[in-house]
């Protein structure tokens, strides 16, 4: 991370072709010298920018006036909260694969987008925020409004800003762009004091970029790929640890055809869901913490396991040294901070995925998996994933349902939790762009303005944004957001009234001691929707209408819709592996005796 204030030696030279040759009275933007705002947006233009999302305030007013002043085509969305742009902007970037872009103030406005450019960066979402700042003379003297994002950014971002020189402008966001959406994606952020969006601009607004030591593109070590083919060729029980990393390098086909080839079973990461058609019979879920329990046990059983970009994160491996501990470990990632991060593995290949498994799929064939994949079906019918119809309304019984009428046609978000887990289990993903969530985070209030940023992306899919009561009351201000653009997201709030997966460790690990978990005072989330203008409502209380309350708001198309389901009060998520324990631990079921208290953090 480095500040970059770097003098810009074109600056007398690329003047003169800016200013105006003969005054003319208000003369077309093209013939004037450019402020640094105007140049910003010209390079945002040239960066293929669809939308901004922000809100104003004075450091950035000058940025906001060259969105006016400029002519441009880049639609500017004003959001209702600083955090809810950040999350719209990753759902949105997520979807296509270009960084998403947020324009917010100074001081507060600028801290509220740190929890999204936490989440985008833990997740590896490429995304440009552009923050105002207090001018420069009044940088470190406490002015009204200054924060130092710059320093309180730092461990969260891929690279960071301050921009002291408005012809510095044009070069930063050039590169800002690419260091996002390059090698491991994430967020870049681009601090800009009121004078310097205000100055003249004078440089050439197509620089070069001065990008010293930074090279994302590593060639893909031939003789390391050979390596991993042959212990591959060795194995009879393989398992493929698929993560988020596959979907950002679009190499889904690439791996479904290694897949088939090897007739090797596939797990994913929760964020790797989509990136294997888990309708396939090769298919095994999601794996960890709340896996599927035939997931977790191949990962007991196997002998050899490729992990490809997903970096070991310790919700998948539970005790590190029991990890596959007795079976070959490759890792295939495109970060080599990663290799031998969390677990110490035999083979391993940096490089992007795609390119990396078009080389491997070369030197590969069938394995003697017949018996391997008998046994894992075996293990499919004798741990499946279930849940009782009778009683109170269960959540995974609604998303067992939005599941067979959706198809896997859906984009669905969702937010952190219980409804989190089950969804991921019983949603199947078969789409590539079918599932998003937040996952190294863990961010309350991600899910609906994802879904909103998703359905930027693809206007005429359907997206499903599946959150709980307590997440949804974080970001639901956005509503507004969907009703001014007649987006027809449709908002599933599982409503148990409680911060229901905290509970469920209080009542598992801390003798059913509730605290800080009962969210009384929930508004009815149905009637809160109507008030917007656009926007619907639906009441589901009972199994019996659980399709066609869903069926009506996949009919509703005019706006966003909130379907408020009164769940199960308190309901547990199995399977769970404790946090800090080992993959043989897991509970399938409620257990009759005390358990330890989880060593592991969350």
């Amino acid at each position: 991370m480095t500040t970059l204030a770097v003098a810009d030696k074109t600056l007398d030279q690329k003047a003169d072709h800016l200013r105006p040759q003969v005054e003319v009275k208000n003369p077309p933007i093209s013939k004037q010298v450019l402020d640094g705002a105007q140049a910003l947006v010209k390079g945002l233009e040239r960066q293929g920018v669809e939308y901004i999302w922000g809100l104003s305030g004075g450091a950035a007013i000058p940025i906001f006036d060259a969105l006016v002043t400029t002519g441009t085509k880049i639609k500017l969305v004003l959001v209702r909260h600083e955090q809810g742009a950040t999350h719209i902007a990753d759902g949105y970037a997520r979807i296509t694969g270009r960084p998403g872009v947020v324009l917010v103030t100074s001081g507060p406005g600028a801290t509220n987008t740190v929890t999204g450019i936490m989440t985008a960066h833990m997740d590896s979402v490429p995304m440009v925020v552009l923050t105002g700042q207090t001018i420069t003379a009044m940088l470190g003297k406490d002015a009204f409004q200054e924060a130092d994002v710059f320093g309180i950014t730092m461990p969260v971002v891929k690279h960071s800003y301050l921009v002291k020189r408005t012809n510095d402008i044009p070069r930063v966001i050039k590169e800002a762009f690419y260091i996002a959406s390059t090698g491991r994606p994430g967020p870049v952020l681009i601090d800009i004091p009121k004078d310097v969006s205000s100055g003249p601009c004078t440089s050439d607004l197509d620089p070069p970029m001065d990008l010293p030591g930074y090279n994302p593109f590593i060639p893909v070590d031939k003789d390391r790929v050979k390596g991993i083919a042959e212990a591959l060729l060795k194995s009879k029980r393989p398992v493929l640890l698929v993560g988020h990393g596959v979907l950002i390098s679009r190499a889904w086909d690439q791996l479904r055809r290694l897949a088939e080839t090897l007739q090797a079973p596939v797990t994913t990461t929760l964020l790797g869901k989509g990136a294997f058609p888990e309708t396939h019979p090769l298919s095994l879920g999601m794996l960890g913490m709340h896996g599927t329990a035939y997931a977790n046990k191949a990962m007991l059983e196997c002998d050899l396991v490729m992990s490809i970009g997903s970096r070991f994160d310790d919700r998948i491996i539970g005790q590190a040294p029991k990890f596959c501990r007795d079976a070959v470990r490759i890792h295939i990632d495109i970060d080599a901070a990663e290799i031998n991060k969390m677990i110490k593995v035999h083979h391993w290949c940096v490089g992007d995925a795609k390119e990396v498994l078009e080389e491997l799929i070369k030197h590969v064939r069938k394995l003697d998996t017949d018996a391997w994949l008998n046994h894992l079906d075996g293990l499919k019918k004798k741990f499946p994933l279930k849940y009782k119809k009778y009683g109170g309304l269960k959540m995974q019984y609604i998303l067992d349902e939005l599941d067979k009428l959706t198809g896997g046609n859906a984009i669905v978000t969702t937010d952190v939790g219980q409804h989190q887990m089950w969804a991921a289990q019983f949603m199947k993903t078969v789409r590539p762009d079918g599932w998003l969530s937040s996952g190294g985070a863990g961010t309350m209030g991600y899910g609906f303005p994802a879904a909103i940023g998703a359905q930027f992306a693809k206007p005429h899919d359907m997206v499903w944004a599946v959150v709980g009561d307590g997440g949804f009351q974080m970001t639901m201000c956005e509503l507004a957001t969907a009703c001014v653009h007649k987006l027809p997201v449709k908002v599933l709030v599982l409503n148990n009234h409680y911060l229901g997966m905290v509970r469920q460790w209080q009542e598992l690990f801390f003798e059913n001691r509730e605290s800080g978990v009962d969210l009384e005072g929930n508004p009815d989330f149905a009637k809160l929707a109507e008030c917007y203008p656009g926007a619907k409502g639906f009441t589901l209380k009972r199994g019996a209408d659980i399709r066609k309350i869903l069926k009506r708001a996949m009919d509703y198309n005019d706006g966003p819709c909130v379907i408020n389901a009164e769940v199960e009060k308190a309901d547990n998520v199995y399977p769970m592996i404790p946090a800090g324990r080992a993959i043989e631990d897991m509970i399938l079921e409620p257990p009759k005796h005390k358990l330890e208290k989880p060593t592991g953090s969350t």
